[in-house]
């Protein structure tokens, strides 16, 4: 199936590359990000350009598009976010329902502006950060991510292996399976195969919706509590951390470097952003209802055997739905071992895509595993001591989770920053670059985010901490800061000569075809005194938090 928009001229490579190395003139690093589109249900011929633009002709498009953002958002799902969802509802009942809904602004913003970066840069996250930052600031980035995905990966075993407890097969058994499906899943050598089975993997998410049904669902309640923010028993610190939880697991470092990755290696350009758009908005939609019905189920759980308030983990919630009805009990399990899977598949895959960036190694689910090695290698590798660790007796399971939440909020902030600095980088994003309404919005967002980084990390460090009081100090530190701030950055502003402006075009055509430059020929970032303080304090922080968690750490191993 073809299917091809005409209002372009199209600018770009052949189909099939004939080079290892990424053609002269562009930016992209490996030339098997050129070429056709070939998704799970279409493919789009970059040399057909005169097809009427139909409804059945856009449509085409669409399924031959479609992929990267639901495939982000619905991975995002995890185990983690099984977890979290299911104690939200069995602890809070349907009182945070009103969270997820703000939730879906948040993942469409974040996850617009790295479609954005894909499709015109043509490389992925990681790079960009190398190129434009330096090395320092890459790795420092990078690095940390790198540590957090892995612990990450380890965490979907440990919802394999809970799954796999109720359902009545040995983890030795199932945990080993997953990785060897992952790892085939990946090393097909074409991404068409890539991606039509994590739409398999997608489509058995579909059993949310019979879970959801037989969880006996107020509807008037459910629609009261999306609209009206409350919590159930008033705000305390327990309330506040689970909302923490709820924000750290739906919006995740990883799925920035994901979802631009992803784009890139699927080859699709500035000419089908609109496509990519729609799948995006699709896929927050797709997992904020997801999340919904998990958070429903596990009220019913708590509500069906009256253990309302005593969350323990996934399993458990599983066990509690299997006392009122084995069927939902089998459900609620393979919902969790499915999402683990298809989050081990996409937080490995980030990992890799972002290793062959920095490294400048061949990385494309359309090369075989003979043709790019180190990429392949690198993922196996993640996968088979992730799991070889979950298999260890005694394994401290329980602290790697909690490192992966406290780390996840401690990079969060940091992650989103540099995304909203590329965006904002004309060097890189030309015609594309932000504008100044969406500068505000994700200003927001960077701020909130920031909040909650630090609340999660104050409980993470002093666990007896009264959290209400630290997010009230924390936000109004947050406010006089920034005002504090205005004059001495106008002071530093005066100081410095302001940059020459950057020519660019603007017309309408050029956004369809104008991509990135060799990233070797823009022009080194200049950053404005307001930039450099905010970099600095983000550094300041980040060192901090991380000697901080390392110390943690040290002292929960020893007891």
């Amino acid at each position: 199936m073809t299917a091809a928009e005409d209002n372009t001229t199209d600018t770009e490579a052949p189909a099939t590359p004939t080079k290892h190395e990424a053609p002269q003139g562009t930016a992209v690093l490996d030339s098997a990000h050129l070429g056709d589109i070939e998704g799970a249900f279409g493919r789009i011929s970059l040399s057909e350009t005169d097809h009427p633009r139909t409804w059945k002709t856009r449509l085409l498009t669409l399924l031959a598009i479609v992929g990267p953002g639901i495939i982000v958002m619905v991975g995002d799902n995890d185990a983690g976010g099984v977890a979290t969802y299911a104690q939200a509802g069995q602890n809070y009942g349907y009182s945070l329902l009103w969270v997820l809904l703000l939730l879906v602004p948040v993942l469409i913003v974040n996850q617009e502006m790295v479609v954005r970066l894909g499709a015109v840069t043509g490389v992925g996250h990681a790079r960009l950060i190398n190129e434009r930052f330096g090395r320092g600031w890459g790795w420092f980035s990078v690095g940390d991510l790198f540590l957090l995905n892995f612990l990450t990966i380890v965490t979907e075993f440990i919802g394999i292996s809970l799954a796999a407890d109720y359902i009545g097969i040995s983890k030795y058994i199932v945990v080993p399976i997953s990785a060897v499906a992952l790892v085939a899943i990946m090393a097909s050598g074409s991404f068409r195969r890539w991606e039509r089975a994590m739409f398999l993997f997608i489509a058995i998410t579909l059993l949310q919706i019979p879970m959801l049904l037989m969880s006996h669902p107020q509807w008037g309640q459910a629609a009261k509590s999306f609209v009206v923010p409350s919590i159930s028993g008033g705000i305390s610190s327990d309330a506040v951390l689970l909302i923490i939880a709820i924000v750290g697991t739906t919006v995740a470092p990883w799925q920035l470097f994901f979802q631009q990755s992803n784009v890139v290696d699927k080859r699709i350009t500035p000419r089908f952003m609109a496509y990519e758009r729609a799948d995006t908005v699709l896929g927050a939609f797709v997992v904020i209802v997801g999340a919904a019905a998990l958070l429903i189920t596990g009220d019913w759980a708590a509500r069906s055997t009256n253990t309302v308030g005593n969350f323990t983990d996934a399993g458990a919630i599983a066990r509690l739905l299997g006392q009122h009805s084995q069927t939902l009990g089998s459900f609620f399990a393979i919902v969790l071992m499915d999402a683990s899977i298809i989050g081990a598949a996409a937080v490995t895959l980030a990992t890799s895509y972002a290793f062959g960036d920095v490294f400048g190694l061949k990385h494309s689910l359309h090369r075989g595993f003979a043709d790019a090695k180190q990429f392949y290698l690198s993922y196996t590798a993640m996968v088979a001591l992730a799991a070889v660790i979950v298999l260890i007796p005694g394994a401290p399971l329980g602290l790697i989770t909690t490192a992966v939440q406290a780390l996840a909020g401690l990079l969060l902030p940091s992650a989103s920053v540099f995304l909203l600095l590329l965006c904002n980088d004309p060097q890189v994003l030309g015609p594309w670059v932000n504008r100044a309404w969406l500068n505000w919005v994700a200003g927001i967002i960077v701020g909130t985010l920031l909040l909650l980084s630090g609340i999660l990390m104050a409980t993470t460090l002093f666990p007896k901490i009264d959290v209400v009081a630290v997010a009230t100090y924390l936000g109004v530190a947050l406010v006089v800061l920034g005002v504090a701030a205005i004059p001495v950055l106008r002071w530093m502003a005066r100081r410095q000569p302001a940059p020459p402006p950057v020519k660019l075009p603007v017309r309408e055509l050029d956004r369809n075809s104008w991509r990135m430059p060799p990233l070797t020929l823009l022009e080194p970032v200049v950053w404005s005194p307001g930039t450099r303080l905010g970099m600095i304090a983000l550094r300041s922080y980040l060192v901090l938090g991380a000697l901080l968690l390392v110390v943690k750490a040290v002292q929960v191993g020893r007891g």
